[in-house]
């Protein structure tokens, strides 16, 4: 369309370059600026909008009109003079596509909500206002799709909306309506005002096509009736849909309810890999189509085109977003940030779809500004590409298209890798499988099936056909949906396979059914493990190795996720990052969501354990480090929950203070670990032994909030709710099992005692056993002053002199208690922790050594482990190397041995003919120290 000369004259002679230039990209520009020449002036000076500046100049518009006529005619003209305004700040590079794409969608939100409130006016006036049945009054909210909803509109776009409404009820007018009349019709007028073809033309087509039931549904809804569509008949591509979701237009308070309502739906709160499925066959359909349609060059439904960006984006929003709150985001740009800060896409490929995603969608938006049409096909006149080429900075179409080829080659790439497509045309090998898929299906009598079963090594065969003949028959496999059913026959011939590798083929296949049972129904993690290979093999793997892991899949099937990289699996995090990962995990979390926070903890807990027993049981950790790590974990959920309670509680008591020769000072509450914990010795499955000591003392010990507490009211509480998060039993399980009748007085006592408190209960009051447990205690949160404070008073108290001979005989006596309550009663068995020659008299024998020494050599009593404290007896000359190194390796021996019965789940009671010359040893250590033979 050539430009007419005229047009041009209207703009300065420095501007008519990139004028034309703008106007060759754009007849429906130069079709508009030739109708409404009085626009280039408002062109020429115009200005990005600032944040809600055009909803409310549109808005101003549309409230003073006063007929549908003029209503009409001035939606349409303020429509195309919005876009006009837009087209040209993009062709002239005024605006960068974020610009563009949040000026159109405002556009869009000011139209619909302006027009919205006339005809809510309008309506009103008729049939009175709407209310519910409890008198509350009612307003249409209007929710954006698409790309409406994330405010990333196209130029020339449908626009999908949904309609809904709070609840039931009727106008109050004379002539009265129920409200889901009233709103249907609100929103039918709306649809016309928008829609209707006119002189002027029209604003957009209205989709409502994404509503509940589709064509045939209600176009007005309440949100009961909407929540229970989405929980009863929601479909796959339903949950994709409404990702994007966004209430832009109506009561956005009351938006906010029902988003809230419908985010159950959307977001499961377990990984869903079942979405990665649904979008790639969502995907795959879309090729087919686009193929059958010639479409092979659409910018969005194309090879590497947006839809493959958007795909890529939202199936890390669908399978992880009702977990990372963060990924619950519309705007796609935005997503792909996130999913770089999360690391699920790397720096490089979160680049690449960037850039991909921004060169794509300003050539769709100039595909579209050429007519103001709907368009996503490249243009195939060579005018137009050479005008368009011209628009985008390339000198003709060859080099556009070579940028373009690269962009979707790249994104391609990304797309198959993240969602393992198959080329359509690729036709896959015979599956080596075929066999154990006959025998699955139910195509092989027992003989024909055992046979197989024992050429493939699944031993014992008969054992393995029962286990397969049960679950292929049982209760839980018929009731399965079609699509479950589906998933589930693809796993079970791949699952049969990697069982075969193991070294007993029926216990492998036994505890992973065991596992199964429990996922079945969550078929999106029967899904995951089909789909990667490598994550099945690892599955199989570890249930085989460990009945401990086999229990915490069951019951905590998210933990299915850490398969997936093995090289994360078998590394777990040291001290530093686990502290690090676990505030990333409860950043985004409202601490005042008391739920939400613990179920992260528990979450964050069994991964952190999983990763510690995968390396332990494939041997890539010592048994030392073990401990340290299941010790760490402990350390670092104690140390959040700690700064989370306290940051809920201080919020509404304030911090507690308190006044020493008159300085006014903050208090704070330390954490003291015993037994296990305070040794760094915990196992999978340990209690926590813990006191909680603060150190307010003085006058005036009050919060300093608008509701204080008196201080020692205050810790009291805070102690209290520390313990409650931690043992707790949510669906999530409990965290720890906590013990704190190691403080003052035990169960009788205080349960948070002040740091001189719990000083002089040391000193005065404490029996021998009390000091024996400090010798394991030490700090696990607090402030550096509280920490110094109790290390002072652990050394003032271990480092007492201690008349030796009544030492001796207290420690004998109390291990004698301890033999004739929990040792084992029968001969042929031996408690590996409890009886005579087990772990805790190695302990009582270095416990008695150090405190029948320490005021002598203070040193013995730096660690709170029983290893480095063996080597601190060493170096004092209290035991010789040889006791040391002989005593420490039995202690590793025992331990280690304690950690392969809890992972299978087993009693520390063992075989009386295990460990005879170790318990022995320790026996003979044990009488030449102490001078006493248990029996």
């Amino acid at each position: 369309m050539p430009i007419a000369p005229a047009l041009l004259t209207n703009f300065p002679t420095d501007l008519r370059p990139s004028a034309e230039l703008a106007l060759n990209a754009s007849p429906y520009l130069q079709e508009q600026l030739t109708r409404f020449p009085q626009w280039v002036d408002e062109l020429l000076s115009s200005q990005a909008y600032q944040q809600g500046e055009l909803v409310e100049k549109v808005s101003a518009e549309i409230a003073a009109i006063v007929d549908e006529t003029s209503l009409l005619k001035a939606v349409r003209q303020i429509r195309h003079r919005e876009t006009v305004r837009i087209a040209w700040r993009d062709l002239t590079a005024a605006a960068d596509l974020i610009e563009t794409l949040q000026t159109t969608s405002d556009l869009a939100d000011a139209l619909v909500s302006s027009v919205l409130d006339w005809w809510h006016k309008e309506l009103v006036s008729k049939h009175g206002q709407p209310f519910s049945r409890a008198g509350v009054s009612q307003r249409m909210l209007v929710l954006g799709m698409g790309k409406l909803g994330g405010r990333e509109l196209n130029f020339s776009s449908d626009i999908d909306l949904i309609f809904a409404f709070p609840e039931s009820g009727e106008t109050d007018g004379r002539r009265s309506l129920d409200n889901q009349t009233f709103f249907t019709r609100v929103g039918q007028k709306l649809i016309n005002s928008l829609g209707q073809v006119t002189g002027d033309g029209f604003a957009y087509r209205v989709d409502m096509r994404l509503r509940p039931f589709g064509e045939v549904g209600a176009l007005a809804l309440s949100f009961d009736a909407m929540e229970h569509y989405y929980q009863t008949h929601g479909r796959e591509w339903e949950r994709y849909a409404m990702v994007k979701a966004r209430v832009m237009a109506g009561d956005l308070q009351e938006g906010q309810e029902l988003m809230q309502r419908l985010r159950p739906f959307v977001y499961r709160r377990y990984l869903d890999y079942g979405s990665v499925e649904q979008l790639r066959e969502m995907k795959l359909m879309i090729n087919r189509e686009a193929l059958r349609k010639g479409k092979q060059n659409d910018v969005k439904l194309g090879k590497g085109g947006i839809r493959e960006i958007e795909f890529t984006a939202q199936v890390f929003q669908l399978m992880r977003g009702g977990r990372e709150r963060a990924l619950q985001e519309r705007n796609l740009l935005k997503t792909l940030d996130i999913l770089e800060q999360q690391t699920l896409l790397s720096a490089e490929d979160a680049s690449i779809l960037r850039e991909a995603y921004h060169f794509l969608r300003r050539a769709e938006n100039r595909v579209q500004m050429w007519k103001d049409e709907q368009a996503h096909a490249l243009p195939t006149e060579p005018e137009q590409q050479q005008f368009m080429a011209g628009s985008l900075g390339f000198a003709d179409w060859p080099s556009f298209m070579q940028v373009l080829d690269a962009h979707r080659e790249q994104v391609s790439l990304i797309f198959k890798r993240i969602f393992a497509v198959e080329g359509e045309e690729d036709k896959p090998d015979e599956d080596p499988n075929q066999e154990l898929i006959q025998l699955w299906q139910g195509n092989m009598d027992e003989d024909h099936a055992c046979n197989l079963l024992l050429s493939w090594g699944l031993k014992p065969e008969t054992e393995c056909w029962q286990q397969i003949q049960t679950l292929r028959e049982s209760r839980l496999y018929k009731s399965l949906t079609e699509l479950a059913r589906t998933r589930l026959d693809r796993l079970m011939p791949e699952l049969l396979a990697v069982c075969a590798t193991q070294a007993h083929p029926a216990q492998a296949l036994t505890r992973s059914l065991q596992v199964i049972h429990a996922i079945a129904r969550r078929s999106g993690y029967i899904v995951m493990l089909v789909d990667h290979p490598g994550a099945l093999e690892q599955f199989v793997k570890l249930v085989h190795a460990s009945v401990w892991i086999t229990v915490q899949l069951t019951q905590h099937p998210i933990l299915l996720d850490a398969l997936l990289d093995t090289r994360q699996l078998y590394r777990p995090l040291n001290r530093q990052e686990l502290g690090t990962a676990l505030k990333q995990v409860l950043g985004s979390v409202d601490p005042e969501d008391t739920g939400l926070v613990m179920e992260r903890l528990r979450q964050f807990k069994q991964a952190q354990v999983l990763r510690v027993a995968a390396a332990d049981i494939t041997g890539k950790l010592p048994l030392m480090i073990v401990s340290d790590q299941l010790t760490w974990i402990a350390e670092a959920i104690l140390e959040e929950t700690t700064q989370n309670v306290w940051q809920t509680m201080t919020a509404k008591s304030g911090i507690p203070e308190y006044v020493v020769n008159g300085i006014k000072r903050d208090a704070s509450i330390a954490i003291v670990g015993y037994g296990k914990l305070g040794g760094i010795e915990l196992g999978y499955g340990s209690d926590l032994d813990i006191v909680f000591l603060h150190d307010s003392c003085g006058e005036q010990q009050v919060t300093n909030g608008e509701k204080p507490l008196e201080s020692p009211v205050f810790f009291a509480r805070l102690a209290q709710k520390i313990i409650n998060a931690l043992a707790t039993f949510t669906h999530d399980g409990r965290l720890y099992e906590t013990d704190t009748r190691l403080r003052p007085s035990g169960a009788s006592g205080l349960l948070v005692s002040s740091a001189e408190a719990f000083r002089q209960y040391q000193l005065e009051k404490a029996w021998i056993w009390e000091h024996q447990a400090l010798l394991r205690a030490r700090m696990i949160t607090g402030s550096p002053e509280l920490r110094q404070q109790f290390e002072a008073i652990r050394y003032e108290i271990l480092c007492q002199p201690r008349d030796t001979e009544q030492l001796r005989q207290e420690v004998v006596n109390m291990r004698q208690k301890m033999w004739d309550a929990l040792g084992s009663k029968d001969q042929k068995v031996f408690n590996v922790k409890k009886d005579p020659g087990g772990i805790t008299d190695i302990e009582f024998i270095v416990q008695y050594l150090i405190l029948a020494h320490a005021h002598q050599q203070p040193a013995l009593v730096e660690w709170s482990d029983n290893i480095r404290q063996l080597d601190s007896l060493r170096t004092a000359n209290i035991l010789s190397a040889e006791e040391v190194s002989r005593l420490q390796d039995i202690y590793r021996s025992l331990r280690n041995h304690t950690h392969k019965l809890a992972l299978q789940e087993e009693s520390t009671a063992i075989s009386a003919e295990d460990f005879v010359e170790e318990r022995d040893y320790i026996k003979a250590i044990w009488l030449k120290y102490l001078g006493a033979e248990a029996h």
